[in-house]
């Protein structure tokens, strides 16, 4: 009786370990356009940000360090509604792959405009621990 109280106490303390110690989701939008985020290895940034791909805008990662943050697949958009040519979100996700600090700017623009500015900027200072 003894070994198996004890045995289930060693399992749910590595049940809490395992899930204390898995990586977690730093969620950002626009309100924290250029913030300094200190990351651990593995954790996830995920940023959430208005758009309107219907215009021809769209967020594009102008500027980071590739081996540092790595992007997790496209950007992905989130209609606010089912109305054709609705607004939303696009979320672009990274992950913390190495230690070092990274400038990451994103910027909303039509990609064939080469020669204008982008209508908005989103930068942030990601240091990875």
């Amino acid at each position: 009786m003894k070994r198996t109280f004890a045995i289930t106490i060693l399992l749910a303390t590595l049940t809490l370990v395992i899930i204390c110690d898995s990586p977690k989701e730093i969620r950002l939008d626009e309100g924290d356009d250029g913030r300094l985020i200190e990351l651990d290895k593995g954790q996830i940034l995920v940023i959430t940000l208005v758009a309107n791909p219907t215009t021809g805008y769209k967020w594009e990662v102008a500027k980071h360090e590739e081996h540092i943050l790595v992007q997790m697949g496209e950007t992905e958009f989130q209609s606010a509604s089912d109305l054709t040519g609705s607004s939303g979100v696009e979320i672009l996700r990274f992950k913390a792959a190495n230690a070092g600090m990274t400038d990451i700017i994103l910027v909303y623009h039509r990609f064939w405009e080469k020669d204008a500015a982008p209508l908005e900027t989103f930068s942030l200072k990601v240091v990875v621990r």
